[in-house]
């Protein structure tokens, strides 16, 4: 597994020891950080929720996102995630590693939204309250922000849910990405 491009581009993450971690492939995170490319700027706040090896977050750190926080209920996860950090040597004060459930994390109060918010869950996973708090909540997702949800393309998410609708539906294989935006 490699940084596609950036900052840390062709630089290789060190994957997980076995096959409980599903990471995003090259292909399919390229893709997505294609049509992300217009929404990252110096000031981007991304979130990478069940983050697994932290490639995501990362490859968004290395195309100039500002911050990232990187979410993982697996202390194993996050270990990973610190050690690929420091193998890149990402300066600590551009990353948060929280090692607390999606669920959990998106139920607390935060100070400031997110302007990408990148959730991936096993896809035997129940999506719905994560997708509830950051369709209902004000600290989740900024007002101009997106929220991709990777999901097994058989899995029909819905079109919209409270404040956020689907302006994008990629498949790749058997995974898909499903973009979100305020209404």
């Amino acid at each position: 597994m490699r940084v596609i491009s950036g900052q840390f581009g062709g630089r290789t993450l060190k994957s997980p020891p076995d096959d409980r971690t599903r990471p995003t492939s090259d292909r399919l995170r390229e893709t997505l950080f294609n049509i992300l490319m217009p929404h990252i700027g110096e000031t981007t706040r991304f979130l990478d929720l069940c983050a697994g090896t932290g490639a995501i977050g990362i490859e968004a750190l290395s195309r100039g996102a500002v911050s990232v926080t990187f979410v993982d209920r697996s202390r194993r996860a996050c270990a990973l995630i610190e050690e690929n950090l420091d193998r890149l040597g990402v300066d600590e004060s551009l990353d948060d590693v929280q090692c607390i459930s999606a669920e959990t994390f998106t139920g607390r109060n935060h100070s400031a939204a997110w302007d990408i918010i990148f959730y991936d869950p096993p896809y035997d996973s129940d999506y719905s309250y994560v997708i509830h708090d950051v369709a209902f909540k004000d600290d989740l997702l900024s007002t101009d922000g997106v929220f991709v949800v990777e999901h097994h393309s058989k899995l029909d998410l819905p079109d919209a849910i409270g404040r956020i609708r689907r302006w994008r539906l990629l498949k790749q294989g058997e995974s898909s990405l499903s973009f979100y935006e305020h209404a």
